[in-house]
This record gives structure tokens, sequence and C-alpha cells, in this order.
């Protein structure tokens, strides 16, 4: 299997910046469209376990608009062959002494790349 295969990686780290300005911007819209529509999706965030597209959703748009900007530190994203990736990152907020950590599976769907798990943790540091 062929790791980090330079056009991979573009590609995927490309999509998770697009995730990340979706995300801190809450364009819902953009959200969804990177997540695999399936029921078999999971995200697992620091208050929340959500199994399935449609429990993604509705956490997201029940989600506060405000407070989402953060800074990301140590991000590594690995592919594997062409069609799988992990992307995972430390994140900061502004005034917060949590370090928040965010580990996402991307696979290349028909439509593309899509996040088909999730997690989202915060920590004391």
């Amino acid at each position: 299997m062929d790791i980090n295969l330079p056009d991979v990686l573009a590609e995927v780290t490309a999509i998770f910046e697009r995730y990340e300005d979706a995300l801190v911007n809450n364009r819902l819209d953009v959200l969804d469209e990177l997540f695999w529509d399936s029921p078999s999706t999971v995200r697992y965030g620091v208050g929340e376990n959500l199994v399935g597209i449609d429990a993604i959703r509705a956490f997201r748009s029940a989600r506060p608009a405000t407070g989402l900007a953060r800074t990301l530190q140590r991000t590594v994203i690995t592919t594997y062959g062409r069609d799988t990736a992990t992307a995972m990152t430390e994140f900061r907020r502004e005034g917060s002494t949590r370090c928040g950590r965010q580990s996402q599976t991307w696979v290349r769907l028909p439509r593309g790349w899509r996040v088909v798990a999730a997690h989202v943790s915060v920590i004391d540091v």
C-alpha cells in the first residue's frame, strides 16, 4: 500500500481545509456535503454520540453559530492508497485553557471525499 502519495495527500489536505473553513464559518451545506450521507456515518463529540447522517445534521442545525473560531495545531493527514485517509488535529479556542482533539476518517466515494467517522474531544492541559 502506498502511504501519502503526493497527489492524494494534496487532495485530502485541500478538502480538510475546506471542511475547516465550513466548520468555523457555520456553512452547514458544505458540512453536510462533506459527511457521508449514510446511516452508518458516526460522529462522537464532546457531549454527544451521533450515529447516522440525520443525527449529525440535527446536531449541527441546533448548535449555536457563534464562537466557532479556533486555531489548529499539529495537524497530521495520512493517506492510505488512493481512497482512504485520516486527518488528526489539535485545536484551541481563544480564551480557553483546554486542548481540543479532532480525528476524521475520509474515504473517496463516488461523489468525492467524505468523512465516514469523526471524533471530537477536549482535555485540560
